[in-house]
């Protein structure tokens, strides 16, 4: 990798690192600690994709800077307790209706999603569809859901709690 190219790939980790909601000046140190982690890691072995490598390392160095300045205290006895149930169960089985009544394909992607599969990209796969028809199945169960149990549009489940 020459040095236009590490020009190039500073640029990107600092954008990211901007969008991750970092201050400038804390953007350029951790484009900067990428970098040269990736440097470090190029120098001891091969790397076939350095772009991806260095998004990941800045993630992983954003998140345990994030991690670093969370404050954690001890809970009180009186706050150990957890809030009621009624109201989310409640609400998901009348989500679980709603994703039930949806059209059979648009059903079986949000099955998916509500089984923890998150990635369209995956969901793809294992449907055997394009991303893009999956994506579109998706944006229209979502729709759909937000209209049958009654949220707005950005508004989540818990919203209504």
């Amino acid at each position: 990798m020459g040095t236009t190219d590490m020009d190039t790939l500073g640029q990107k980790l600092l954008r990211r690192a901007q969008r991750l909601g970092l201050q400038r000046s804390d953007a350029e140190d951790l484009a900067q600690e990428a970098l040269l982690r990736l440097m470090q890691r190029m120098h001891r072995t091969e790397i076939e994709t350095p772009e991806h490598y260095a998004m990941i390392i800045l993630h992983n160095l954003a998140r345990a800077r994030w991690r670093a300045r969370v404050e954690l205290s001890a809970l009180e006895e009186d706050t150990a307790s957890t809030a009621p149930q009624g109201d989310i169960r409640l609400a998901v089985a009348e989500l679980r209706r709603a994703i039930a009544a949806l059209p059979p394909d648009q059903a079986r992607i949000m099955e998916m999603v509500v089984q923890g599969e998150l990635s369209p990209r995956i969901i793809a796969a294992r449907l055997d569809l394009p991303q893009g028809t999956v994506m579109s199945r998706l944006a229209r169960a979502r729709v759909t859901l937000r209209r049958e149990v009654g949220l707005e549009a950005g508004m989540q489940v818990a919203d209504l709690l």
